[in-house]
């Protein structure tokens, strides 16, 4: 069974920063197009940023500016989202998602582009 589990959720104080993991199980993720997405409380889940198997990443334009940096460590077998300068507006629950190449050609930040979803991990950003 094809699973993906995030980690690295927690309760931060404004201006903190987290690295969230997505691993997989099941299946070789360093050959999967990841994204990573973020559910704010009441909100429809938005792609924040994901990276392609060739390593070739994409961020929304609201989650860039540098406080997002996707990374992959084929060894580790783990994609990772760095989240600096926390503000109370990341808040929520952060999904990893992954699709294999024959499904797309490049990693997307649509929820439509991904055949395969962890279940999140909750980020709290509150002083």
């Amino acid at each position: 069974q094809l699973q993906l589990v995030e980690s690295g959720g927690a309760l931060v104080q404004p201006g903190g920063s987290l690295r969230l993991s997505c691993a997989a199980s099941g299946f070789t993720l360093d050959y999967y197009h990841v994204g990573w997405f973020h559910q704010a409380p009441g909100k429809e889940r938005e792609g924040v940023a994901c990276i392609s198997s060739n390593g070739a990443s994409l961020y929304h334009i609201n989650y860039g500016k540098g406080r997002f940096t996707i990374s992959r460590d084929d060894a580790e077998k783990t994609v990772y989202l760095q989240v600096n300068t926390l503000n109370p507006g990341d808040t929520g629950v952060y999904y990893c998602a992954a699709t294999p190449p024959s499904a797309q050609a490049s990693c997307g930040l649509s929820t439509f582009w991904y055949e395969y979803w962890g279940q999140g991990t909750q980020v709290t950003v509150s002083s």
